[in-house]
């Protein structure tokens, strides 16, 4: 008797903490946004003058990777640039894209309990940041962000100070909504194409904010990977970050004044979103896309489905 009234003790005592960690287990950590787009350069010093001059962006060391720098547009994004590897030369400029969480480990916990493979250690940089990465289907490479507490401050930028998405070429939606929709609690924002009925472009908003991810999709025999005959400009047009803007007459006229509309540049133009747009490349053909917030007209093959952003 004095065994069983000891063994139903201890299970009440640790059925607080068993509670607790079922949470842990069973409910995401909070996906805030988009925390930055990697990218590689050929040319360190062309694309500094397109992220300084072009769009305003704040340069700094770069606390994850001592060769990389970062191009800040707030606090907490930016676009990560690295030099380009070594060894044979490829038309693939992307790195990664990353997000931001407010609890990291958590969020690892949450993830390797839905079959997707974590590190079993979180790394951090020299300004407190902490953060994991993984693959998505395609073996794109995914990292989730804990910004440090204290992030230094990033003056105002006059064009933009808010990355609304990126994107990367995708081969299989089904796979990838696996990823983002059902194991990330990513949401369904808008889909569209340059014909009606057949999804080019297909958007997954952040699950606790209205920031974005775009599927590029492409097609062909592969399941992965740049598909064999896509050009690198394609390639670059397609992995992609976008900077939201209130009003696009505004933003062309404050970019033609001060001379920096870059060589490469097409726009401004209303999308099938019925989002005025204005696509400016980098040096190595990156694109980064200006946007407005909100759509001024119907947007093509599906309504909006989510809340876009304001500010």
């Amino acid at each position: 008797m004095k065994s069983a009234r000891f063994v139903m003790f201890t299970v009440l005592a640790l059925a607080p903490i068993l509670f607790a960690y079922g949470q842990a287990a069973d409910s995401r950590p909070p996906i805030t946004g988009i925390s930055h787009l990697s990218v590689y350069s050929s040319d360190s010093a062309k694309t500094e003058s397109f992220y300084v001059h072009n769009l305003g962006a704040v340069k700094r060391a770069d606390p994850e990777n001592p060769q990389g720098v970062r191009y800040y547009f707030n606090p907490t994004q930016f676009i990560e640039v690295l030099p380009l590897p070594a060894g044979e030369a490829s038309i693939n400029r992307l790195d990664h894209v990353a997000y931001i969480t407010t609890n990291v480990e958590g969020l690892r916990r949450y993830v390797a309990a839905h079959a997707i493979a974590v590190p079993s250690v979180m790394k951090s940089g020299a300004d407190g940041s902490r953060w994991f990465d993984v693959n998505d289907p395609e073996g794109n490479k995914v990292e989730f962000v804990q910004p440090p507490a204290h992030p230094a401050p990033v003056p105002p930028n006059p064009l933009s100070n808010h990355i609304i998405h990126v994107g990367y070429i995708v081969h299989s939606r089904s796979a990838e909504d696996a990823f983002y929709r059902t194991g990330l609690g990513f949401r369904p924002y808008w889909y569209g194409g340059r014909k009606e009925g057949t999804p080019d472009w297909i958007s997954q908003q952040v699950p606790d904010g209205t920031d974005w991810i775009e599927y590029m999709m492409v097609s062909g025999p592969e399941t992965r990977g740049i598909p064999a005959g896509l050009s690198a400009a394609s390639l670059g047009s397609s992995d992609h970050f976008s900077l939201g803007v209130f009003d696009m007459k505004k933003t062309a006229e404050l970019l033609y004044s001060e001379d920096r509309i870059p060589e490469r540049n097409s726009g401004p133009r209303i999308g099938r979103d019925g989002k005025w747009q204005y696509n400016f490349f980098d040096p190595d053909g990156t694109r980064a896309e200006i946007m407005e917030f909100q759509p001024v007209g119907k947007p093509c093959c599906s309504e909006f489905t989510a809340a876009s952003p304001t500010k």
